[in-house]
């Protein structure tokens, strides 16, 4: 999060923009509409430049073309409260109280700290006779009315996507009035949506303790337990809501999403199922099925409620990439030209038109027109990345530090401490490398618990960085050398004590969480008797299969060649390091390899692991299980080797890839 005492200097649009704001106050509106429009020329993006434009058209009486104005700034910007507030009052000029009063509600929706839409809706709402709901507008207005401004401001600025311009506002305020329990909600939901997760737990846990009967912000305390995959204590926070409110659908969806992080699939379809009652065609919850019978391997059941799912609603991209995620699902042609015409519908929405594009990758790749399917993969790598705070630096950065702190000198001088216990086995490397295939593997020996990627690592290095998360100032990894022998020994044992939830009686248990490479030093350090598996790819294709994949969450260094290649380059350096540092600690496996001479490889992964050899292994594709990533179609069949060698087909649009892995392509 930032630093609200640094003063940022406005850039020079910011300028323009307060100045054309000082015009409209003094009411000279043409003059003012004549700067907007000169300023909108030079950036046709900009959300506030644009909102300017149709205020003054507005203030002008040019309705038409304030509308016009508004529904362009629409499909730029979707989520900004203002532009259906603005279009509210438009239709209030046209006198036309239904398209009005439908503006006026989608600004409160998104946005529910705006005064002025409420009080619109309540004039509005007598005027149409809805005593009812002026009543319930009525109490917003006076909700708001109790607020601090700082808080009300700083809600709406959120609310339309400024997370920055929000903190600014709410940290010096909390500072002043640290009691508030609608500021530090709201602090903690930037956090949340910042992914600062540790700051968004204590504050809401100090709110819990403050209001306990604040349902709001005990949601928001379970859906931030939930992201820190604490599932049991999310589960708890739940519970309460429910008892309170039983019916409540938003309580009941995310209850049953818990228990998919809990990894009890069975009882979360059960749930979902439950949820479809009254709502037969709700798309999430259909979306939300399909997945959860992909997990649990039932395929044509989960293609069946992913067509479900995309048939709910328009051009809703994410069923679609869904079932292209399948990898082993094949679109008709019927199906593609239905996604090319969505995804080119001026009203489609960008999250939605981003899904479609790599869906329409997946579809044409696997009609052999590879030309068209690179143009959609590139697409969709370029609306997501136009979204994305991801700095490759950061990473290389982390890297040099990691190679200066964890020395052989500082492991010969720590031997031996940590926790000892032996039972965690770490899968490493890149997504899209073949660490799926190694954990069925290993997961289908009697004595090996599968589990998920799981972010307890991840969880540790955030609270070793303590509250410092600016990223030009980090004290991880250099914190590791001020750390006693105790303290690793604390860190093994919560990790050991925290992953318990997702173990049965096993011996041993797998953790493939593939970015937990960066980290092989501190998992060293705490557990030193854990196995640690580096899964590797060739790669050219390790990087391609990366660029044409959509994420789920997370994995930001996938949306651009140069950031994959980058990535690729900082993983083996680092990797180097460890095998100089810490020799014969980490067993490398080649995809590769393991597809040529599968029951060779096997072996060496169980006597790695000092685990007896066991047929099953081999014969990994029987093994039933829940399987969440990517690959959990493919690791369900026997090996093959038909996706080796797949982006040669693309050869032609990958000379970048190539120049910027140099050395590293065989």
């Amino acid at each position: 999060m930032t630093d609200p005492t640094v003063p940022e200097s406005p850039s020079p649009v910011e300028l323009e923009i307060q100045r054309i704001r000082g015009i409209m106050g003094q009411g000279q509106f043409a003059e003012a509409l004549a700067a907007s429009q000169m300023l909108v020329a030079e950036f046709p993006d900009n959300r506030d430049v644009i909102y300017l434009v149709a205020v003054c058209q507005r203030y002008l009486q040019q309705i038409p073309d304030a509308l016009a104005t508004l529904e362009s700034l629409e499909k730029r910007h979707p989520r900004f409260s203002l532009l259906y507030q603005e279009r509210g009052h438009c239709y209030i000029a046209l006198r036309d109280a239904p398209n009005a009063i439908a503006a006026f509600q989608q600004a409160v929706n998104r946005n529910p700290a705006l005064p002025a839409s409420w009080s619109k809706l309540v004039t509005l709402y007598r005027m149409t006779g809805q005593h009812e709901n002026a009543g319930l507008a009525a109490s917003h207005v006076e909700i708001s009315g109790k607020l601090a401004p700082e808080v009300l401001t700083a809600t709406g600025l959120l609310a339309d996507g400024d997370r920055t311009a929000a903190e600014r506002i709410i940290r010096p305020y909390l500072l002043r009035k640290p009691d508030d329990v609608e500021a530090m909600r709201l602090l903690a939901r930037i956090a949340l949506e910042l992914d600062v997760l540790d700051d968004a737990d204590l504050l809401l846990a100090s709110v819990m303790e403050i209001a306990p009967d604040y349902r709001a912000a005990r949601y928001d305390y379970a859906r931030t337990l939930l992201k820190r995959h604490k599932h049991a204590a999310g589960l708890e926070q739940l519970e309460i809501l429910l008892k309170a409110e039983p019916d409540n659908r938003t309580y009941r969806t995310t209850y049953a999403t818990a228990w998919v992080g809990l990894g009890d699939h069975e009882k979360a379809l059960q749930l979902y199922r439950e949820l479809l009652v009254g709502a037969p065609r709700a798309p999430d919850i259909l979306l939300s099925i399909a997945h959860t019978l992909k997990t649990l391997g039932r395929q044509q059941e989960a293609i069946e409620a992913y067509r479900q799912a995309a048939a709910s609603r328009p051009h809703f991209g994410d069923a679609y990439w869904s079932l292209a995620n399948l990898k082993t699902y094949r679109f008709i042609g019927e199906e593609l030209t239905a996604m090319q015409a969505s995804e080119s519908a001026p009203e489609i929405q960008v999250e939605d038109r981003l899904h479609m594009c790599f869906a329409l990758g997946k579809g044409f790749e696997d009609l052999g027109d590879y030309a068209r399917s690179f143009e959609y993969y590139e697409r969709g790598n370029t609306l997501k990345k136009s979204d994305s705070p991801y700095r490759a630096e950061f990473v290389e950065q982390n890297t040099a530090e990691q190679k200066a702190v964890c020395t052989t000198a500082m492991f010969a001088s720590r031997k031996g401490w940590g926790c000892p216990d032996p039972a965690p086995i770490f899968i490493v490397g890149l997504p899209r490398a073949g660490s799926t295939l190694l954990e069925q593997i290993l997961a289908s020996h009697s004595q090996v618990e599968g589990t998920m990627e799981l972010s307890d690592i991840a969880t540790a290095v955030v609270e070793l960085e303590g509250h410092n998360k600016d990223n030009t100032h980090r004290v991880y990894p250099k914190v590791l050398e001020s750390l006693s022998a105790e303290d690793f020994e604390r860190l093994g044992e919560k990790y050991i004590r925290d992953t318990t939830v997702y173990r049965t009686d096993k011996p041993f248990f797998i953790d493939k969480m593939p970015n937990n490479f960066r980290h092989i030093g501190l998992i060293h350090l705490m557990l030193p008797n854990a196995k640690i598996i580096d899964a590797r790819r060739e790669p050219m294709a390790c990087c391609f299969s990366n660029f044409k994949q959509l994420f789920a969450a997370g994995q930001e260094f996938t949306y651009s060649i140069e950031d994959i290649a980058r990535y690729y380059r900082t993983y083996v350096e680092l990797m180097d390091h460890w095998d100089a540092v810490l020799p014969g600690r980490v067993l490398r496996i080649q995809h590769e390899e393991v597809v040529d001479n599968l029951e060779s490889n096997v072996r060496r992964i169980l006597d790695y692991c000092g685990l007896p050899f066991e047929s099953a292994c081999v014969e990994f594709h029987k093994t039933q299980r829940s399987v969440r990533t990517a690959s959990s179609e493919q690791v369900r069949q026997p090996i093959f080797r038909d996706g080796l060698d797949q982006w040669r087909n693309f050869e032609p649009w990958l000379n970048p890839l190539k120049a910027h892995l140099g050395n590293l392509i065989p």
